[in-house]
């Protein structure tokens, strides 16, 4: 009898292993549902809609200019922030506000991006910590779950003309 319940017990255990490795390589490498937090992305994205972020891309260095994507906080690596490749490596960005007086521009370094909020008024993102390298990134969101109202494919920034001329 112990024998019975030895062997049913590792069984399970091993059925746990394997099914949360399988679990693992899914978040980690495939994507996940996520919920995003905060105003920096509105009107794109609410406070609290839960998307689809896919995690393929950054792997295969397939995010693009206009892709929004989660990456790790580069001022506090325990949280994720939600924003929008708005310029990839070598590009010419603008780093001071729209209405200054005096404009300043840097390039993104190689092996970074450019990050920021659609909600440019209420969005801390690469124009305050400036460019982020590309291993924070840790997926790309493109299909919004919830609310149901607002369900399907995300929209084109509302703040098109940040983006550098090709």
């Amino acid at each position: 009898m112990l024998r019975g319940v030895l062997g049913k017990t590792f069984r399970l255990a091993g059925y746990t292993i394997q099914y949360g490795c399988i679990a693992h390589c899914v978040f980690e490498y495939v994507g996940g549902v996520v919920m995003c937090s905060g105003p920096s992305m509105e009107p794109t994205i609410q406070n609290a809609d839960i998307v689809f972020a896919e995690n393929l891309s950054r792997h295969f260095y397939g995010i693009q200019r206009g892709d929004i994507v989660i990456a790790k906080s580069p001022s506090d690596p325990k949280s994720n922030i939600c924003k929008r490749v708005i310029g990839l490596e070598g590009d010419k960005m603008l780093t001071s506000s729209s209405s200054s007086f005096f404009k300043s521009h840097s390039y993104v370094p190689t092996g970074h991006v450019w990050l920021e909020g659609d909600n440019l008024q209420n969005s801390t993102d690469s124009r305050y910590y400036g460019p982020i390298p590309y291993g924070l990134i840790r997926g790309r969101i493109f299909f919004k779950i919830w609310p149901l109202n607002d369900f399907g494919f995300l929209r084109d920034s509302p703040n098109g003309h940040r983006f550098p001329d090709d």
